[in-house]
């Protein structure tokens, strides 16, 4: 069995499946009890093939060779959020000149409310630097971060945090304030939570999850645009 498990082990399909199969099955289990937050299929997968890869012994270069089939779907996936905005052009229109300016105090806000909560626990600059670009898509992030002087695998992790607690708390929050508009509750998830964030709108609501893209996809380009300016007033410079 051991053998046959190390020649299993080092081919990429296994992997693929693994990832695939377990990614369906948390969903699956998630729907049947009615998608709770904590039940987020992402962080799920996350949690049950870290320990198998640890107590496997697996390098994650071998578990890449074949979870680079779904990242190389990333980007599909991404470029087909223009789908539903499509679909939801007339409300897009609407709010538009609001839109624009939440994507401006949203960024800066991100920006900055990392950085000074960093800075109030005693972070070190690098730590703030690699803090900094934690609400945008993680290649747009890692990129700020290397330009800004950070350290790209800690933004990596730091940015997997954000979306994952956007994700799962993002509701409720929305709920508690009482923010009913899909296309406002989605915004402000992409803006706050970009790609899982984003996956979790889709499952709430269509047009939510619509917004949520957008906002992702605005956050990324915006962040990058103000993240020079911002430094300096942030003590960074």
């Amino acid at each position: 069995m051991y053998q046959i498990w190390v020649y299993l082990a080092e081919t990429p399909l296994l992997w693929l499946a693994a990832t695939i199969g377990t990614f369906q099955a948390v969903t699956l289990l998630a729907r049947r009890l009615g998608s709770p937050p904590l039940l987020n299929p992402v962080l799920l997968t996350i949690l049950i093939l870290v320990p198998l890869l640890l107590v496997t012994d697996t390098p994650y270069a071998t578990y890449f060779d074949g979870a680079q089939f779904v990242h190389f779907l990333l980007g599909p996936a991404t470029v087909a959020l223009a789908i539903p905005l499509y679909h939801a052009e007339r409300k897009l229109r609407q709010v538009l000149l609001p839109g624009i300016a939440a994507l401006v105090v949203g960024s800066c806000v991100g920006i900055a409310s990392g950085v000074l909560l960093g800075r109030l626990v005693g972070l070190n600059d690098l730590a703030l630097r690699s803090l900094a670009p934690r609400s945008i898509t993680s290649p747009i992030a890692m990129g700020i971060a290397e330009g800004i002087g950070g350290l790209p695998s800690l933004t990596a992790v730091l940015v997997i945090l954000t979306g994952m607690t956007g994700a799962l708390c993002a509701k409720e929050v929305l709920d508690l304030c009482r923010f009913r508009d899909q296309s406002v509750r989605g915004f402000a998830i992409g803006l706050a939570s970009h790609g899982l964030g984003t996956a979790r709108a889709l499952q709430l609501n269509p047009e939510a999850g619509a917004f949520a893209g957008l906002a992702m996809g605005l956050n990324g380009a915006v962040t990058a645009l103000l993240m020079p300016w911002l430094l300096g007033p942030l003590g960074l410079q």
